[in-house]
């Protein structure tokens, strides 16, 4: 199939890239290499795609809705998966703007191309940051997600509401898959993983947040890769919800699914998954809890099991391991 990625050069977009070419693919990339971190990174993600001749790069913005619009009519996609974002919870506090541009006016010049021409099925990224202040636990996609405590979050959600007033309205089948702490090789310099690492090889402290008391819902990167090209043939359709757990619209042909293995992992254990590779400990600074964070998260993906076969089970230490093998031989070190 023709697939139209938006943040190709970042950690995911790049992952996911890749599989879809080494599956015989055609994939448009469009990315504007921002600044937000390492923009050398970014480029040679790009450059390790480019040695497909399947991959074409657009360096573009996605707040461009007029060169948007020309490389979506050149591409003529079958799928559109809309990856590109400013992420970063904690960044969302000290430049929010930014947020609103790319990820509320960057979907939305997305969505209006589609109105025109809709794809077969329009994958969206969204963030298990959504359910924010929720208590119940595992999250579960049926339940209410109306309390995000950061803007990141808000935006991220926005993009969800956004998208099934256009599925509604327009016929524009669209799956919004929430993520949960994606971790791997080529990983974000600005992510816990990739500052532990650092720091630790480097004889750094390491700021432990929560004092190391909170879980996350950690994901494998080519785990999440799988689930999405496994939900790629799955465009939702209009119709009632299957079951209790089907979180299909009953007014538009959209989807949320969570893409989590739904077992969390305290951050202490994290962290000790990293020294045991390493050889080395980490010398832990700990800091209460920063504004915006939440202390868990757990992800049900009984929806996600039901729709592909497929549940996310790559075990920490193996996915941290993968991490510093890439980590050294990129850095020589």
């Amino acid at each position: 199939m023709r697939f139209l990625i938006t943040g190709t050069a970042g950690f995911i977009g790049f992952h996911l890239a890749k599989r879809l070419l080494a599956d015989g693919h055609d994939v448009q990339g469009v990315d504007a290499l921002t600044p937000y971190y390492d923009v050398e990174l970014k480029k040679r993600r790009h450059a390790v795609l480019a040695g497909s001749n399947r991959f074409t790069a657009h360096i573009a913005n996605i707040e461009d809705a007029k060169k948007l619009a020309s490389i979506h009519e050149g591409a003529n996609p079958d799928v559109i998966v809309h990856l590109a974002a400013q992420a970063g919870v904690r960044y969302s506090l000290e430049n929010p703007e930014v947020y609103v541009r790319t990820n509320v006016d960057g979907t939305f010049n997305l969505l209006e191309i589609m109105r025109r021409k809709p794809p077969r099925h329009f994958m969206l990224a969204s963030t298990s940051s959504v359910y924010g202040a929720n208590k119940q636990m595992p999250f579960r996609e049926t339940e209410r997600a109306d309390h995000p405590l950061t803007l990141y979050a808000a935006t991220k959600k926005a993009g969800e509401l956004m998208a099934h007033s256009y599925s509604h309205l327009f016929d524009i089948p669209t799956t919004a898959f929430r993520f949960f702490t994606v971790y791997g090789p080529w990983g974000r310099p600005d992510m816990a993983l990739f500052k532990f690492v650092d720091a630790t090889l480097k004889g750094k402290p390491i700021d432990v947040y929560g004092e190391g008391r909170m879980s996350r819902d950690f994901t494998f990167v080519d785990d999440l890769v799988e689930a999405i090209v496994r939900l790629a043939p799955l465009a939702p359709a209009r119709g009632s919800p299957s079951d209790a757990i089907d979180s299909l619209s009953p007014a538009a042909p959209h989807r949320v699914v969570n893409i989590g293995g739904g077992t969390p992992v305290e951050l202490t254990h994290f962290i000790e998954a990293i020294e045991t590779k390493l050889g080395r400990k980490a010398i832990r600074n700990l800091m209460p809890m920063q504004q915006g964070d939440v202390t868990d998260t757990f992800a049900n993906a009984d929806l996600l099991e039901k729709l592909t076969g497929y549940r996310p089970s790559t075990k920490i230490e193996e996915g941290v391991g993968k991490f510093v093998d890439w980590y050294r031989e990129y850095f020589k070190v």
